[in-house]
C-alpha cells in the first residue's frame, strides 16, 4: 500500500500511530526487509547493493553499539565503514560530543547516546539519511540542535527521512509529510497541507 517517490534534497517526514509501519517502511528502504508485493529502489538500484549502501546513513529505533568503546573509537570504527567518511571531529561536532570523545559509550547518558547514533548514521557522509524517531530520549537543548543538524544536511542537497510522533518536528524540519496508516499512506503533502 505505499507507493512513494522521494527526490534529492527533501527532508520527508513519515507520521502515523504505534504499529501503522513507519520503521517497517524504513526497513524495507534500508534492504534489511523485503516487500511483501513490488519493488523498491534507491538511487536506481537495490536497497542492499554495496555501492547503495556506502551512499546511506541510518538511525534506527533500536541501536546496539559495544558500550566499553569510547565515543571517539566507536566513530572511527564507522567511519572505517565508508569509502570516504566525514572527519571524526567534524562528526562529535554535529552531535554536540566534542568534550565526550573520550568516554565510555555505556557511560553516556540516553539523550547523549541519541547524539552519538546521529554521528554514526552521518559517518559515511551519505546522500540520504534515515532516521528512525530519532529525538527519542533527547532534551530540549538536544532536540533543537538535532533540528538545526537536520537544516543544515537539507542545505547541503541532501534528502533526510525521518519518522516521528512529534507534530512540531514534523512541522519544524519536513519539507513534507507522508503520513500512514496500517501500512498505507492516507495523506502526502507539505506541512501546511498536512
Amino acid at each position: 500500500g505505499v507507493d512513494l517517490e522521494v527526490r534529492r534534497g527533501e527532508v520527508v517526514a513519515i507520521l502515523g500511530p504505534n504499529g501503522a509501519g513507519k520503521t517497517t517502511l524504513i526497513s524495507i528502504l534500508l534492504g534489511l526487509r523485503r516487500p511483501t508485493a513490488g519493488t523498491v529502489t534507491l538511487f536506481g538500484g537495490a536497497p542492499d547493493d554495496p555501492t547503495t549502501k556506502a551512499r546511506v546513513g541510518a538511525m534506527l529505533q533500536e541501536s546496539g553499539v559495544p558500550g566499553t568503546l569510547t565515543v571517539a573509537e566507536l566513530i572511527d570504527l564507522f567511519r572505517g565503514y565508508y569509502p570516504a567518511p566525514r572527519q571524526r571531529a567534524d562528526l562529535l561536532a554535529v552531535a554536540g560530543l566534542d568534550e565526550f570523545a573520550d568516554r565510555r559509550v555505556r557511560n553516556l547518558s540516553g539523550g547523549q547516546r541519541q547524539r552519538l547514533y546521529v554521528a554514526l548514521a552521518l559517518a559515511g557522509d551519505p546522500d540520504v539519511v534515515f532516521l528512525d524517531e530519532p529525538t527519542t530520549g533527547m532534551d530540549v537543548e538536544s532536540r533543537r540542535r538535532f533540528w538545526d543538524v537536520i537544516g543544515a544536511l537539507a542545505a547541503e542537497g541532501r534528502t533526510i527521512l525521518f519518522a516521528t510522533h512529534l507534530l512540531e518536528e514534523a512541522d519544524a524540519l519536513a519539507t513534507r509529510i507522508v503520513v500512514i496508516d496500517r501500512g498505507r499512506i492516507v495523506r502526502d503533502g507539505t506541512p501546511a497541507e498536512i
